[in-house]
């Protein structure tokens, strides 16, 4: 296998074995979802591999990585939320449709299926699944898509250093709101089982203890 960009051989050959949207998925469910406390250091796509473990936004540019190798433009969507993380996708568009890689440590904020027209449908596909652990309802805004090619200078996908930058880029992109300020005073929220269905990966996985997650993103 050639190697690709600055990564091994190895590397590379594991990236070739990503060779779809839904395997990267598989990929990405398979390692640990990290919410240790890193200050202001976020992992490479490269240290990730290594470490097999990320946060979402690290695992969204990983999976951003592998879609590029496999000839997908490496770009990742910012949805904010009030009272709760952000979080990040990888985004790809088949048949002129988009769908989305992700890692979350919730159920319901995964891979979605290349359906959705806009990437505001997209977005939207989150929100009843989009909660915190008080049980609000909290995503509120969207950026559009951005090609991680821009960091391409500061070799993103294998630097040993911190790409804390490419999350503080994400935040000052232009966002784009999903509800109206009547919308917003009218949401309600969770229902029980919805939200034990949502936490039900933390509570297998230990993150989640007495209602409670044991650290912090």
């Amino acid at each position: 296998m050639r190697r690709w960009f600055d990564f091994s051989e190895r590397e590379t050959d594991v990236l070739s074995q990503l060779a779809t949207p839904e395997k990267i998925q598989k990929h990405l469910d398979s390692i640990d979802y990290d919410l240790g406390k890193k200050g202001d250091f976020r992992r490479s796509p490269r240290a990730v591999m290594k470490d097999k473990k990320a946060d979402c936004f690290e695992g969204a540019l990983l999976a951003a990585t592998a879609l590029r190798f496999h000839g997908y433009p490496p770009m990742v969507v910012d949805l904010a939320a009030v009272r709760d993380d952000d979080h990040v996708l990888a985004v790809f568009k088949r048949f002129g449709h988009w769908g989305a890689v992700a890692k979350s440590k919730y159920t319901g904020l995964g891979y979605r299926e290349p359906i959705h027209k806009s990437i505001r449908e997209l977005a939207l596909s989150y929100f009843e699944d989009y909660f915190n652990l008080a049980g609000g309802k909290t995503l509120r805004r969207y950026s559009g898509p951005v090609n991680l090619m821009m960091f391409d200078h500061v070799h993103w996908m294998t630097t040993e250093k911190s790409v804390l930058f490419i999350a503080e880029h994400l935040v000052k992109v232009r966002h784009m709101s999903l509800l109206t300020r009547g919308m917003i005073r009218n949401l309600g929220r969770v229902t029980r089982i919805q939200k034990e269905a949502g936490e039900l990966a933390m509570r297998r996985t230990g993150l989640l203890r007495n209602g409670r997650a044991s650290a912090v993103e």
